[in-house]
């Protein structure tokens, strides 16, 4: 039985190159100073010899660990069950693959797991944080703030003491929500009620707020909170019905509550869209397109969002990164 050959080393590509070891460190590095033929020659050797840099020593040197920690404030039931997410994520790990960094998924279940995430991003494991699906009164900006690693928020920070520095990428909710409920009386409908998101959330707070622009005199029993989840849709969906029989239109706060609205709709025989009309916020295609009918929805190019915040906070605080807000399009299907 014999042993597994010995790692090479920096001093054996120096040997092979023909250069010193403090050479072949900037070089492996990415440090200034070395003339182009003499780090070519470092080059090929590395990968003549199938040299592949210590980590550890690596960030020593550099101060730097090549990994980003993804702080999801949502527990991992909802994160798993929740396309949205998985888009977000998929943006976030192809710009980080991009640069060689290694994405760290740290999910939140309760209080007790903030200490452990800010016990995390202040021991020095990470070159910095995304952090999304806030909630207003979540302590976590606070415990990042005093780990003092660059930051960058998904969507629009609205918690309490929140600075104005704060680095951030979002959609235009608001107006999203106004171009749907403008859509929805622009076919004629007068009774437009809302299924809210969960309102200690940005987001739904943005989007309730574009309905109401919209809809200034709606009566407060066309607006019923749900928790952008399909059976919060379903729970929603049914008091409005109980509340407001005549309701014509509903604008949903995301396409899984909108998923939820429809089958509620469905076993009380509304037809959709000629009783009601239905439209909902993401334009996720596994839920828009297996909907019965098709789902009229508000499009927020998610993983365009995740690609953004990877790219802002990879940018670093030279670069001055100012937060994104990203405009958001009506895609029109069956249901309205």
């Amino acid at each position: 039985m014999t042993g597994a050959a010995p790692r090479p080393t920096l001093e054996a590509v120096a040997a092979r190159a023909g250069v010193s070891r403090a050479t072949v460190s900037r070089v492996v590095n990415g440090g200034d100073g070395v003339r182009e033929p003499l780090a070519a020659r470092v080059r090929r050797a590395v990968e003549e010899l199938g040299y592949v840099p210590n980590q550890a020593a690596r960030s020593l040197v550099t101060r730097r660990h090549d990994a980003v920690a993804v702080v999801v404030a949502e527990p991992e039931s909802r994160v798993f069950a929740d396309p949205f997410f998985a888009l977000q994520l998929r943006g976030i790990s192809k710009e980080l693959a991009a640069h060689d960094n290694q994405l760290v998924l740290l999910l939140t279940e309760g209080r007790d797991d903030h200490a452990r995430v800010a016990r995390y991003l202040s021991g020095g494991h990470v070159d910095g944080a995304l952090v999304f699906s806030l909630h207003l009164d979540d302590p976590l900006p606070g415990l990042i703030q005093q780990a003092r690693i660059p930051t960058v928020f998904g969507g629009r920070p609205g918690w309490r003491g929140g600075r104005g520095d704060v680095v951030y990428v979002d959609s235009d909710n608001r107006g999203g929500a106004r171009e749907a409920v403008r859509h929805l009386m622009g076919l004629g409908r007068s009774r437009v009620a809302h299924i809210t998101g969960a309102l200690d959330q940005t987001s739904a707070v943005d989007r309730l707020d574009g309905y109401r622009d919209v809809m200034g005199d709606a009566e407060p029993r066309w607006i019923a909170e749900g928790d952008f989840t399909p059976g919060g849709g379903e729970r929603a969906m049914r008091g409005l019905l109980d509340r407001c029989p005549d309701v014509d239109a509903v604008f949903a706060a995301n396409d899984l509550t909108a998923a939820g609205a429809l089958r509620v709709l469905r076993e009380r025989g509304r037809r959709v869209p000629q009783d009601v009309a239905v439209i909902g916020f993401d334009d996720m295609l596994p839920v828009a397109e297996q909907t019965d009918p098709p789902l009229t929805t508000v499009r927020q190019d998610i993983e365009e969002m995740g690609r953004l915040m990877a790219r802002l906070l990879l940018r670093g605080p030279a670069a001055e990164p100012a937060s994104v807000v990203l405009p958001t399009t009506l895609v029109r299907r069956g249901s309205a």
